[in-house]
C-alpha cells in the first residue's frame, strides 16, 4: 500500500503474492469493522489502496469505497479484475486529496506504512487537513505504519521476513532499511525467489530503493492536532495492544 509522487518503484513488486491478504485482512477486520461501522455514513476511503485487497474486502461487507494512490502499477493490478458496485479506484498524491476526490465520507483508513512516502512536513500536513475537509463531522481514520520510535532507538536494519509458497517456488519478501540522523529512512523492497533443490537456489526477482521519512508520534499528534483531529487512540497492533514506543512493531492511530 504505497504510493509515489514521481518514478514507481513498486512496478516489479508482485504485491499481491506478496501478502497472506486473507489472513491478514481477517486479523485487522474485527477493529476496522467496529471503527468505520461506527461512522456517520458507509462512504469510505482507502488511502494508499494499493493493488485493492482492502477496498474490495470492504465493498463485501457493504461500504461503498474509493481508494487512492498514486502507483501506476499498483493501481493497475487494483483494476485487473471487474469492479463491483460501490468502488472506484483513483491515481494522484495523497497530498493533493482534496482536490483528487468528490464530496464527504464517513470514514477512512491509511494503512501498510503508506504515510512514510508522505516526505516533508508540508506534504503531510496537507494530506491531513484534505482528508479532514473531505471527512464528515465525527468520521474515523485509521492509520497504520511502522513505530519509527522502536527504529530508531534500536537501530533496526531490516523488517521481518515474508514467505509465500507457489506453484513455481518459493517467494521471499525482504526489506531491508537504513535509519538516517536526519529522520530518512531508505527502504530496499527485494523479492527472492527460494528453490532449494536448483543449482542457484537464491535468485532475485525485483530490488528497489525507496527513500521515506519516518514519522514519529510525537510528529504524527502535532500534524492530526494542528488538522482537527482532536480525538486519538493508539495502539501497537490491530489487536489493541496497548503502544510501547520502544517495544511495537507497529504504530495505529484511530482518530477522529
Amino acid at each position: 500500500m504505497f504510493f509515489m509522487t514521481n518514478s514507481d518503484p513498486y512496478s516489479r513488486l508482485q504485491y499481491r503474492r506478496l501478502i497472506a491478504w486473507p489472513k491478514r485482512i481477517e486479523r485487522e477486520w474485527p477493529l476496522l469493522e467496529e471503527v468505520l461501522g461506527a461512522g456517520p455514513s458507509r462512504r469510505v476511503l482507502d488511502l494508499g489502496c494499493g493493488t485493492g485487497e482492502h477496498a474490495r474486502f470492504l465493498v463485501e461487507k457493504g461500504f461503498e469505497v474509493v481508494g487512492v494512490d498514486a502507483s501506476e502499477s499498483m493501481i493497475d493490478q487494483a483494476l485487473d479484475a471487474p469492479l463491483p458496485a460501490g468502488l472506484r479506484f483513483v491515481r494522484g498524491d495523497l497530498a493533493e486529496l482534496e482536490s483528487l476526490v468528490d464530496g464527504r465520507f464517513g470514514g477512512a483508513i491509511c494503512l501498510g506504512n503508506t504515510l512514510p512516502h508522505l516526505r516533508t512536513k508540508g506534504a503531510l500536513e496537507g494530506f491531513l487537513r484534505g482528508l479532514r475537509a473531505r471527512l464528515l463531522p465525527g468520521a474515523p481514520v485509521v492509520l497504520q505504519l511502522l513505530n519509527y520510535e522502536r527504529i530508531f532507538a534500536l537501530s533496526e536494519r531490516h523488517l521481518p521476513l515474508n514467505f509465500r509458497h507457489h506453484e513455481d517456488g518459493e517467494s521471499v519478501f525482504l526489506r531491508l532499511m537504513e535509519p538516517r540522523e536526519d529522520g530518512r529512512v531508505l527502504f530496499f523492497p527485494t523479492t527472492l525467489r527460494f528453490r532449494p533443490e536448483a543449482d542457484q537456489p537464491v535468485t532475485v526477482v525485483a530490488s528497489k530503493r525507496v527513500e521515506l521519512m519516518g514519522w514519529r508520534l510525537s510528529r504524527l499528534e502535532g500534524a492530526l492536532e494542528d488538522a482537527g483531529f482532536a480525538e486519538r487512540r493508539l495502539f501497537g497492533a490491530f489487536d489493541r495492544t496497548p503502544f510501547e514506543p520502544l517495544k511495537s512493531r507497529d504504530l495505529l492511530v484511530v482518530a477522529r
